[in-house]
């Protein structure tokens, strides 16, 4: 059987690869969706417009995620962040956050393999998305290490600040933006201080990559704008009136995606000075 699951894996990734670059070629080849109407009609945030937010109440999972757990402190997924369906994942993800669908489908089947769970039938909790090494790593730019703080479900406001001041990029208005420089900067003196201050610290190429993909997303799907990361990374929350900046008619590919997180990740410096 592990050797027909591995042929069978090694199928679908290939599928979704396939899928996601012909996704790739359509949005080069489509118009782009207009600005205010990129949540599609019958979504939650449709109109800028998203649900109440509510913080999350003792007992509730949170995950390592700002992003999922805002889903969840906004009622798009469960408020709880409990008893969710891989499928559910999968189609609130796409709504909010234009995504492609096929980066929507290969994140949470391999987050139901790496909890042994089926992703047509299974379902998880928040808190288990966190499980160590699997997608959660060290270094985290909003998070202490699981080593140090077990409970990766709330962000660090020290680390989150750190990130933050980063910012060198300027938008349109003079606003704060974080460029690739910033995020390659902050990761590297992230990753060198996680180093010194947790003995039982990890790290591999996968991890790294990982890490600079968490990263980009505030390049892409958040445009790097400070005023939005804010809320997003200290409160989990959603700013008002805010929507995806990925204007893409099916969404954002893993193809464009690796755009920006291989020239972070590039910039990344192993001996990067704390100041």
């Amino acid at each position: 059987m592990g050797i027909l699951n591995k042929i069978a894996g090694f199928f679908i990734n290939a599928f979704i690869f396939a899928w996601d670059f012909g996704l790739f070629i359509l949005n080069i080849l489509t118009p782009s969706l207009k600005p205010g109407h990129v949540v599609p009609a019958h979504a939650a945030g449709h109109n800028l417009t998203w649900p109440e937010y509510v913080a999350p109440k003792e007992g509730d999972s949170r995950s390592a995620c700002p992003m999922l757990n805002a889903l969840a402190n906004h009622g798009i997924l469960p408020r709880d962040g409990k008893n969710i369906s891989f499928k559910e994942l999968n189609t609130k993800v796409r709504q909010t956050f234009n995504f492609a669908p096929s980066f929507c489908f290969f994140v949470p089947k391999f987050s139901a393999d790496f909890l042994n769970r089926s992703y047509w039938t299974g379902r998880f909790d928040l808190a288990e998305l966190s499980l160590h090494n699997a997608i959660e790593h060290d270094a985290s730019l909003t998070r202490q290490d699981a080593a140090l703080v077990p409970d990766q479900g709330k962000p660090d406001p020290g680390l989150v600040e750190d990130l933050l001041k980063e910012a060198t990029g300027k938008t349109s208005d003079g606003s704060p933006l974080l460029t690739i420089p910033d995020l390659s900067r902050a990761l590297s003196k992230r990753r060198i201080d996680a180093r010194r201050t947790n003995k039982a610290y990890t790290e591999s190429l996968f991890h790294n990559i990982f890490g600079s993909s968490n990263s980009s997303t505030m390049l892409t799907i958040f445009g790097g704008r400070i005023t939005d990361l804010t809320p997003m990374l200290m409160e989990e929350r959603f700013a008002e009136n805010w929507e995806p900046r990925v204007l893409s008619r099916f969404g954002l590919t893993m193809a464009k995606f690796n755009g920006t997180v291989l020239p972070v990740e590039f910039g990344v410096k192993k001996n990067a000075s704390k100041n």
